[in-house]
């Protein structure tokens, strides 16, 4: 069967939200009850087991699935390049770096300079916090992280429909 990268990451979570939903309702099917009567007869009242085996089966399956279509999606993340001769993850692992450092700046760009006047009993002065970068220049790198990130991703987003053999 045909498919990309796109698909395949469409097909994990698909996976991984179905083996969520087994996960709540097997939870339900995991007792069954019965009433055991004082002579020794008993009677069922729920009984969950089929219901367990079949869901457990489907749980293993699509646990099974998720690792075979993860393990091909990061072959491929490690075997696609990209035009600058990084793999996609390689690029992957990049761009949330510099994701992190682009927040980091922009937590910057949040403090100011200060100047509070403080009085005390005899004395009286102006304390002066002052910001121990330029403004501009963090503007720009955060304006180059962007168009950065922004390249890696639109190549890694054609990578990314880029056909190949699933079997």
């Amino acid at each position: 069967m045909k498919t990309n990268i796109q698909s395949l990451m469409n097909k994990i979570a698909e996976e991984e939200k179905r083996i969520g939903s087994i996960n709540y309702t097997i939870k339900n099917h995991i007792v069954s009850t019965s009433i055991q009567e004082l002579d020794g007869r008993v009677t069922i009242t729920e009984d969950f087991k089929k219901d367990f085996q079949k869901e457990l089966k489907e749980l293993e399956e699509a646990s099974e699935r998720v690792c075979y279509y993860k393990r091909v999606l990061y072959e491929k993340n490690n075997s696609f390049t990209l035009t600058d001769g990084r793999t996609i993850q390689a690029a992957i692992v990049e761009n949330t770096q510099l994701r992190s450092l682009k927040q980091t700046y922009e937590t910057f760009l949040t403090y100011k300079n200060r100047k509070s006047r403080i009085s005390e009993s005899h004395d009286a002065y102006f304390e002066c916090r002052t910001i121990n970068f330029d403004k501009e220049g963090i503007e720009k790198k955060i304006k180059k992280l962007d168009e950065k990130i922004a390249q890696t991703d639109f190549e890694i987003s054609k990578l990314n429909s880029k056909e190949f053999e699933l079997d």
